[in-house]
């Protein structure tokens, strides 16, 4: 895992650059590959194909506010240097970008996290900040 700048941005938190990779599960119950660019303690970055945005986004046209596309994610973070521990959020997505020919930046905003998922993201995107700036 790679861990570098910090900026403010509209989520209102303080996203960190993260290389994490996401298992997000679509409505239909498909578990696709993706890799977090950036991560804050609402929502994350993914980076992903085009073929996974086809399986994610029908049409691959960007969610309209209130018509977002509710998907699962999953991921790990780092509690102490050498455990683990699986995050668990569902949340919608609510914004999509082409960056290149087969790269999308997909925006998930989390609305939901199960068992002390929620925890585990503060306590790692806390430490993260922390670094970056000290």
């Amino acid at each position: 895992m790679r861990a570098s700048s910090s900026k403010p941005n509209l989520r209102n938190q303080q996203r960190v650059d993260v290389e994490l990779e996401v298992t997000v599960s679509n409505p239909a119950g498909e578990e696709l590959r993706c890799e977090a660019a950036n991560l804050s303690r609402t929502g994350v970055m993914l980076r992903c194909n085009l073929e996974t945005v086809r399986q994610l986004i029908p049409g691959q046209t960007a969610p309209a506010p209130g018509q977002w596309i509710q998907v699962s994610t999953r991921f790990a973070v780092p509690v102490v240097a050498a455990q683990t521990v699986s995050v668990c959020a569902d949340g919608h997505i609510v914004h999509l970008r082409r960056v290149s020919r087969d790269e999308f930046h997909l925006g998930v905003q989390f609305s939901e996290f199960r068992d002390n998922g929620y925890d585990y993201l503060d306590q790692y995107v806390s430490r993260l900040l922390a670094t970056s700036l000290g």
